[in-house]
């Protein structure tokens, strides 16, 4: 900063750019150490800024973290009250909105609405304001749906720093960011990092940023204050502060806030405004190795977001049907466990082993909760659903030890359905049966396969193909003795099962026996083959030259070797669905993968379980797509993206597509890959690779590695992964809607005989667009009635009936390309259905 042109510049009024300094204290509440010392550290870091307010009246502090604050409430009374007073006055100033700072790629869009519920509403109770500007200064990538949810959280703006100017070139600190649905915020890139080091001056910051002032054309934020265990603002900073305005002007510097930074820009506005550029794209790339680190958590992180959901369909059915209580703060409290897991550096993968533990707890607790509330809210449905039949006077267990089946009646089997689709798929009884039919008694095909259980004879479980009404349920009868299936007409068979190959009228998979590599992927229905060359090829990728983040590594692509030495073996075999067991090796680990394919469906179902032995190696699943001019679209939070097939290392959601031209034919085909539980993906030309394991080393910055080094992801993983090959385009498939099946499989309770007011068949909702999916089900806050979420899924216009049957609700709603909308749905019918946004305000 030039003092003499500054001082000029500011006197004449030729340059009115204001240089705003943010206090602030970057807290990761958890990285190289545990929750607990965090819990310690954002007290003392709390009582550290008070203490500069004190000290110099003119400093302003910024803050994020709902989380630190309750935790401050909790356990520092006497402080939160004084805190309370400074946000009043305006010298605290509350940012952020969500929980903590999560992870910006890898949480479900249902997941950054939560963050922005509970916390915003919090806020807005203790302190009277809500944040306005969103906040994550450390996370390690954006996702690109992320304007409209923070729009829809009452957040115009964005604050962040990774990916940086050498990991994303952009022109202007300072832009507008714009959502695949038009949504917008004004954002800004924070440049020289957002601390100081303890006994570092800010000065030669101030000058810097002076100069990108005059470069850009705009005011620009300066952060200081020791960070990431906490600390905040110095003594020592806040003099050099002092210093600098002395000689450069009190109005050229100010200590200010992201507030008041982001309100003088738009105050501007007009045509300053209108010259800034505008971003539509994600932004990344920042430690890609984090899309994959840490296998455990990941899954956990998918398996915790769905089941919570699922868990509050249910109970608000059974709440609004049969007087169940619905908990909201129970189920706040399991999300509450969930976000703090998502915060970047747990999420990430990147923390010591310790927090791990920690995390695995959390989440176990979330897991919990959710699970005792969808039991219990299942078994009151099923429980009040009428079952009683002809003859039966009374419940007595004379015929069988597990079931309370009389005279050979059956015993009524209720599947239930939290899509807001009808489902059909295979569904697993825990018992040995020789029929199965439906409400209506219409015998359904069944097959014996192996159970989980090996207790004398009593080792094999039945298995059916189950059509469930959307976010409903439906009975099915299940007979020990009666062999109802004698009665579905045999017909030529609709599955073949040989020792390398799986075969319906839609579909040919063969496998290589030597390898257990996919040898051909025949789609019958377009007549072409869906690989160009070997596929789900596990690679091993060499990644000793990487730390924990994989800082500075945009693809991964050295491959040392590929399991092989393979042994296949059929698994299933029978009419509704056959299985074949491939187990290949690589140096001390083993990769075993159940591939499934079921008489009614072109689609692969994958059961992966993965003994991985590997240090300092990579693991990836290769498919190459036979087409030409591939697109390779990606799900992200509450939406899509079309990236580069260029081999960098991409975050995920629930599936990945490749389309483009057949040779063979001419015509557009792709594949989809579905997975529950994995986010780092790549795509080179056609190639798609999942990545499944990563054997680093804990919290590993490029550190003196020895033998004493702790290793990631050793031992042994579940997953599953299922592949989609299709006509035309990936939303013509239905492609995020079995996604959420593969995520989501159907529930069930085995029931008795009893009386009740409920069908055995029940529908939940009816939407009539087919690219509008409901998300979330559940208790309104604080208004009288329920809150429907819902999106539109393929990045076209739709519109249509939504109806919700039990409630006596039908309406209308027009849904913009990738638009989220949230319906408050009031008890008392004669009130109208609203709009709301994601915070129901």
């Amino acid at each position: 900063m030039d003092n003499g042109q500054r001082a000029s510049d500011n006197a004449e009024g030729s340059a009115d750019l204001v240089l705003h300094m943010i206090g602030n204290a970057h807290l990761d509440p958890v990285w190289l150490w545990r929750w607990q010392e965090g819990y310690a550290e954002i007290k003392a870091t709390f009582r550290s800024a008070l203490d500069r307010m004190k000290e110099f009246p003119e400093f302003v502090f910024t803050c994020a973290g709902a989380a630190y604050y309750r935790w401050v409430e909790e356990n520092a009374p006497e402080m939160f009250a004084e805190l309370r007073q400074r946000v009043a006055e305006g010298r605290w100033v509350i940012v952020g909105g969500w929980w903590i700072q999560p992870d910006c790629n890898l949480p479900s869009g249902e997941s950054f609405a939560r963050h922005a519920l509970y916390s915003q509403r919090y806020f807005r109770e203790r302190f009277g304001v809500m944040a306005k500007v969103g906040y994550n200064v450390d996370s390690f990538g954006h996702h690109g749906m992320l304007p409209q949810l923070l729009k829809q959280s009452g957040m115009e703006y964005y604050v962040f720093m990774r990916p940086e100017q050498h990991e994303k070139a952009m022109e202007s600190n300072l832009f507008w960011w714009e959502s695949k649905d038009g949504s917008r915020v004004l954002a800004y890139r924070i440049p020289l990092g957002y601390t100081t080091r303890p006994n570092d001056g800010v000065t030669e910051k101030i000058e810097a940023l002076g100069k990108t002032m005059e470069e850009q054309g705009t005011d620009q934020m300066c952060f200081y204050g020791v960070g990431n265990h906490g600390g905040g603002p110095t003594i020592a900073n806040l003099l050099d502060i002092r210093a600098a305005r002395e000689k450069w002007g009190q109005e050229a510097i100010q200590l200010s806030s992201p507030n008041a930074y982001f309100e003088r820009v738009m105050q501007k506005g007009g045509e300053h405004a209108l010259r800034l550029p505008v971003v539509q794209d994600d932004l990344q790339h920042h430690a890609s190795g984090c899309y994959s680190a840490h296998s455990e958590t990941k899954a956990s992180n998918r398996e915790a977001e769905h089941r919570l959901l699922t868990a509050e369909k249910w109970s608000t059915m059974a709440h609004h049907m049969l007087k169940l209580p619905y908990r909201n703060e129970r189920f706040q409290e399991a999300w509450e466990s969930v976000m703090f897991n998502q915060f970047h550096d747990i999420m990430g993968g990147c923390s010591i082993k310790e927090a791990y533990q920690d995390a695995r707890e959390s989440y176990g607790h979330a897991l919990y909760i959710a699970a005792a509330s969808m039991n219990a809210a299942m078994q009151k449905i099923s429980w009040s659903i009428g079952t009683m039949r002809p003859g039966i006077v009374s419940l007595t267990r004379d015929k069988d030890r597990t079931l309370w089946e009389q005279n050979d009646l059956g015993v009524p089997f209720v599947v239930f359905n939290p899509h807001s689709w009808e489902v059909t798929t295979p569904v697993q009884i825990p018992q040995q049966m020789k029929g199965v039919t439906d409400e209506a008694e219409v015998p359904q095909q069944i097959q014996r396969v192996r159970a989980s259980r090996t207790n004398g004879g009593d080792k094999y479980d039945t298995l059916f193909l189950a059509k469930v009404p959307a976010m409903g349920y439906r009975v099915y009868w299940i007979y020990r003795e009666q062999a109802k299936f004698e009665e579905v007409r045999e017909a030529a068979p609709e599955l073949s099962v040989t020792p390398t190959s799986l075969e319906n009228r839609f579909i040919r998979l063969d496998i290589e026996s030597h390898t257990g590599y996919i040898k051909r992927l025949a789609d019958k229905r377009t007549g072409v083959d869906v690989l160009s060359g070997k596929g789900a090829v596990p690679v091993v990728i060499d990644e000793y030259d990487c730390d924990t983040w994989a800082h500075g590594k945009w693809s991964f692509r050295d491959e040392l070797g590929r399991f092989a030495d393979a042994k296949i073996s059929v698994v299933e075999e029978g009419p509704v669905r056959g299985c074949l067991r491939v187990t290949s090796r690589y140096g001390g680990s083993v990769l075993r993968q159940d591939f499934m394919l079921h008489k009614d469906s072109a689609d692969i179902q994958v059961k992966v379980k993965l003994d991985w032995q590997e240090r300092h190696k990579m693991l990836k699943l290769s498919f190459p797509v036979h087409v030409e001019q591939p697109t390779a679209t990606y799900e992200i939070p509450y939406g899509t993206i079309e990236r580069p097939v260029n081999g960098e290392e991409e975050a995920g959601q629930q599936w990945l597509d490749i389309s483009g031209t057949s040779p063979a034919s001419g015509c557009k085909i792709g594949l989809a890959l579905l997975n529950n539980g994995k986010y780092a993906f790549d795509v080179k030309d056609s190639e798609l690779r999942m990545t499944v394991a990563r054997g680093a080393i804990f919290a590993d910055h490029y550190g003196q590695r020895d033998e004493l080094c702790e290793f990631m992801d050793q031992g042994v993983q579940e997953f599953a992964y299922a592949l989609v090959p299709h006509e035309g385009s990936w939303q013509d498939a239905g492609v995020v809607r079995k996604a959420y099946e593969l995520g989501v499989p159907l529930s069930y309770v085995i029931e008795t005989y009893h009386e009740g007011n409920l069908p055995q068949r029940y529908c939940g909702i009816r939407i009539e667009s087919e690219h509008v999916v409901a998300t979330a089900f559940k208790k309104a806050e604080e208004a009288d009635g329920y809150i429907l979420r819902c999106y539109e899924t393929d990045g076209r216009p739709a519109a249509g009936a939504i109806e919700v049957p039990m409630l006596g609700r039908k309406w209308t709603a027009a849904f913009g390309p990738c638009e989220i909308k949230t319906f408050l749905i009031p008890y008392d019918p004669k009130l109208d259905i609203a709009e709301t946004n994601l915070l129901e305000l």
